[in-house]
This record gives C-alpha cells, structure tokens and sequence, in this order.
C-alpha cells in the first residue's frame, strides 16, 4: 500500500480531535469525508478504517510508541507510524516519520502481545471490571470478538418490501447482500460501501440495524392494533422495526428525554412510511404518569455502558469512566421502577441493554422482581447475546409479564 499525504494528514486530523479534544470519532469520521470532493471511496475508506483502526488500538499503539497523553502532534505522527509498520506497509521518506525504529516497533508488539489490556488495547480498570463479572475466560473471548470491525447489517422495512426483492433492488444497484439464519428481517452487507446512497434507502425500504439490536423488537411479541410504548426511543432503530411488525396499525407512542433524537425520529419514520408513530418529549413525569397501566407492550431500551457494542464505538474504550457504571444501574433501576407502570395487567415488557456485564443486565431484572414496583411481574424468558458467540453485538433482552 503507498501512503498518500493528504489522506495521511486528514487520519492525524482526526486523532487530534478525537483523542485530545474528546470529540466522538463516528462525528469526526463523517466530517473528515467531506473534506475533499476528489477523494475515492478508496480514499474514504482508508481515512474511516485508518481512523477507526488507531482509536481501537489506541493504548498498544501508544505504549509501542513510547508516547503519553495528552498527544502531541508529533507523537500521533508516532502512533501512526506503529500503526503503519505493524500493518507491513513501507513508511515514505516524510520528515514526520524520520527515524521510525521498525525492528523495534515490532519487538515490542510481540512482548505487549502477551498482557491482555495491551493486546486488546483497554483500560486497567474495565479488564478488572469485566473480569469480575463475566470470568476471565469469557471476557478473553469476548474483549477479542470486540475489537473485531463489525459487519454492516441491514433490516428489511417490511411496510414497503420483503428480504428477497430488497436483495435484488440492491444488487441492481451493484449491493451484494446474504440472508442471515434465524434472523428474519437482516441482511448482511458482503462488501462495505455507501448504501446511504443508494435508491433503496432514499425510498425507505431498509435501516442499517445490527442483527442483534433485531432481536429486540422480536422478543417483545407485538401486533397489529396493540398500545405500544418505546420508554428509551432515541433516534428510533427499535421504534422503526415495531412500526413494520404492527402492519402499521395501532399506536407506538415513543419517549425520550432528547427532543433532537425524536425530531430524527420523525424524519426517519416518514422515509419509512410509518404513520403509527407518534413521539413525546419526557420533559416531567405527568408525560409517564398520563399512560399508567394503559400500555399492551412497553418497550425499556435502557440507557447503559454500550460495551456490547465496542465493535463499532471503539472510542467508547476511553470515553467511559468507572464512576459513570454506577450512575448507570442506578438510573436502570429507576427507568425499570418508573417506566413499567405503564403497562397493563396481563401486558409484556421487555428491558434491553448493549451491555455484557451482569450488574446491568439479569442483575437489574432480580433486584426489580425483588422491588415493591415489581412484585406484580414475572419474567417470562430472557436472552444474552456475546460478541464471541453470536459474531454480532453483545446484548441483553427479558420478556417480563405483569400478573397483577
């Protein structure tokens, strides 16, 4: 591979903000491509990989490197240039990477190979973390299954089209896709490329969902004519895929405290064709007192640590701190406690999170069965879903039912 210096340039760009001024790297990516209309998608491609790449290897790089934060310019150039020669590519005769010691570089990633935190690139305090919660053989697995790029997954909408016809717009429009076993609205991308482009999305017919994210709306067995709530809608991936499983009938109402989120909400739910849609800022708790006990299903996305999906937000890596893990499940637990009051007695719920660790997960399902607000629930099923296993996402999902 020869390096290209504007590219190069554009990469070190990135690592500044991402790394040094703590901006989200999906945010610096997407502006980054826009800096130069000649750039190719093989141009793009490197920037978004190259990028991504280096902030998921972020502490092995560094510590081959020899480099503290916050980053110089002239130490990300150092950073690049591990990342470079581990890669086998031939470093060009810049000023920037005079001196790179190759034999060095390489000897020291054999020796680092050997500690996990280096090998997988992560914090001391997240190893401790996951270690005690998932084992040191499954988080081993797992971490390793995280540092994966991960697929792109499209979800068929099912309002305007079905798998097979997707399939074939998409080709037509040089797209290959495979269906997935056991996953009845996805299709698996063979070769990443700009599908935001394409007719198919313009008209509405897929979202880009992961697979395991599908699950979700499955589990909470909804139909046609029913009273559903999202609690946690956000931008409205799950809402969307609801929306289809309803036929478009009933009513979804869905909720967030982020009226940015339910405005994007909107606009994607009228490129989908979804009109049973209707969206409520929680701005006081008479927005959630209003539909006590009124709700067939209610659906919990609950917020969380997001270390199931590593895969595609690396940066979350140095982005989260321990603190912000008990903040969390405390917020869990009174999104569960509040939240579940909107069901009716004989309705389901399902409280699903992105997370692999336990305390945010069937743990939070115990202590809510355990509470005064859950004692009229039981649980009927749930379901853990880890990166190394599935080769998705790692996530959880329970069905609960409310008896009294």
């Amino acid at each position: 591979m020869r390096l290209h210096r504007n590219l190069v340039y554009a990469v070190i760009d990135g690592l500044q903000l991402i790394f040094n001024e703590d901006k989200y790297a999906d945010k610096v990516v997407e502006q980054l491509l826009k800096r130069d209309k000649r750039w190719g998608a093989r141009d793009r491609g490197f920037i978004a990989e190259t990028t991504y790449e280096i902030v998921r290897w972020k502490r092995l790089y560094a510590q081959i490197a020899e480099v503290k934060e916050p980053f110089t310019r002239e130490n990300l150039w150092r950073i690049f240039a591990v990342w470079a020669i581990l890669k086998g590519i031939h470093l060009p005769d810049w000023k920037q990477l005079e001196g790179t010691p190759s034999r060095r570089i390489k000897g020291k990633f054999d020796e680092l190979n050997k500690i996990r935190k280096y090998r997988e690139s992560i914090a001391d305090w997240m190893d401790e973390v996951a270690v005690k919660e998932l084992g040191e053989e499954v988080w081993d697995k797992e971490i390793h299954a995280l540092n994966q790029q991960a697929d792109v997954i499209l979800r068929v909408n099912r309002l305007k089209t079905d798998k097979k016809t997707l399939q074939k717009l998409l080709r037509q429009e040089n797209i290959d896709t495979d269906f997935i076993n056991n996953y009845p609205d996805a299709l698996l991308l063979k070769e990443r490329s700009n599908i935001f482009k394409t007719e198919a999305f313009q008209n509405g017919l897929f979202e880009v969902q992961d697979a395991s994210s599908q699950l979700v709306a499955e589990l909470l067995e909804v139909e046609p004519g029913m009273r559903v709530v999202d609690c946690c809608a956000g931008a409205g991936g799950k809402t969307l895929h609801l929306a289809s499983k309803m036929d478009n009938k009933g009513q979804i109402i869905a909720l967030d405290i982020y009226s940015n989120k339910l405005k994007e909400l909107k606009r994607r739910a009228r490129r989908n064709g979804a009109h049973n849609i209707e969206t409520r800022e929680i701005d006081s708790n008479k927005v959630i007192k209003k539909l006590h006990n009124s709700m067939d299903r209610v659906l919990i996305d609950a917020p969380c640590s997001g270390l199931g999906v590593l895969r595609r937000n690396p940066d979350a890596k140095w982005k989260l701190q321990p603190e912000f893990l008990n903040t969390i499940r405390e917020t869990q637990q009174e999104i569960l406690s509040n939240y579940s009051k909107m069901l009716k007695v004989g309705g389901k719920m399902v409280y699903a999170t992105c997370s692999i660790l336990p305390s945010e997960n069937q743990d939070q399902v115990s202590a809510f069965l355990a509470s005064l607000e859950g004692q009229g629930f039981k649980l009927l099923k749930d379901k853990k879903v880890l990166a190394s296993t599935s080769g998705f996402d790692g996530f959880y999902m329970a069905l609960l039912e409310r008896t009294n």
